[in-house]
Parts: C-alpha cells; sequence; structure tokens
C-alpha cells in the first residue's frame, strides 16, 4: 500500500457516518477505476463500538443504493492511522480536533468538500431512518468532489 494514497473517514463511534463514507468512496474509487491508487478505510475517535458492525439504518440505506457495508467493523483511531493516510476526513469539527490532537497532521471535515456548503454532517445515530437518508446524500456528494480533488492531486495538477 506503500504507492497508494489513503483515505480514512472519522466520526465518533465509527458504526453509522463514517462506514457510509468508506463504502460510498471505495464504490466510487472502484469506478473510477482507481482502486490500485487509493485505499479507504474508517474508524472511530471513541472505542464505544469496537468491533462491532454498522448501524443497521447505516446498512440499510447504503444497501439501497447497491453498497454493501456489512462487513466492516468499527475500530478506533490509532497515532499511526495520521502517517498511513494521507487524507484524513472527519465528520464534523469534535471528531477533527479529537484526530489533530493525536498529533501533528493535517485533517479535513468531509463537507469542505460539499458543493452544498461546508459543516458538520450530522450524527444520525439514535434517529429515524431519514437522518440517516440526509446523511447518506450529504456524504455521497461530498465524496464525489473529494475524489476529484485526490484525482488531481495524484495527476498532479
Amino acid at each position: 500500500m506503500a504507492d497508494r494514497v489513503g483515505v480514512l473517514f472519522i466520526c465518533l463511534g465509527n458504526i453509522c457516518r463514517s462506514p457510509l463514507g468508506e463504502g460510498l468512496m471505495r464504490d466510487k474509487v472502484r469506478a473510477a477505476g482507481l482502486a490500485d491508487r487509493i485505499f479507504v478505510d474508517s474508524c472511530g475517535t471513541s472505542s464505544y463500538h469496537a468491533g462491532e458492525p454498522p448501524n443497521p439504518n447505516s446498512v440499510r440505506v447504503a444497501a439501497q443504493h447497491g453498497i454493501d457495508i456489512s462487513d466492516q467493523r468499527s475500530r478506533q483511531l490509532v497515532r499511526s492511522d495520521l502517517s498511513r493516510f494521507a487524507w484524513l476526513i472527519a465528520m464534523d469539527a469534535s471528531n477533527q480536533s479529537n484526530t489533530e490532537r493525536l498529533g501533528d497532521c493535517t485533517v479535513h471535515r468531509l463537507r469542505d468538500f460539499d458543493p452544498s456548503g461546508p459543516g458538520d454532517v450530522p450524527d444520525p445515530w439514535g434517529g429515524s431512518g431519514d437522518g440517516y437518508r440526509e446523511v447518506y446524500e450529504i456524504v455521497d456528494r461530498s465524496c464525489e468532489m473529494l475524489l476529484e480533488r485526490i484525482e488531481q492531486d495524484l495527476a498532479g495538477v
């Protein structure tokens, strides 16, 4: 993986938002024919759900769009992730700050790439399916723009 660019999606528990980021980005990377150049993962800043699968609502909304995230398992962010991944993508300001506290790194918020504007990706945990659909839409359009930016970097633009 040394010659591949890593993208890491980060939220609090790694069961709702970041698994959607991982699944959507993997799908987009595959569709763009870049799986040999970009690898994708996700994690949480907490260990609350370590080893657990994604929230059933995240799995459901991803599956409704042809993306299977059911085999993902939550893991906690570790210091070595800061050097392993070129792109550290937090879902909100709190997780951005928690990631930056681990060491010298650049952390972007996913919505920095959202054509609808910056901000936090709302945490749908504990809410209805509507919240998960909203998160899916935000993550989808933001990942499109993020992938464009990564492709520009790979091309040296």
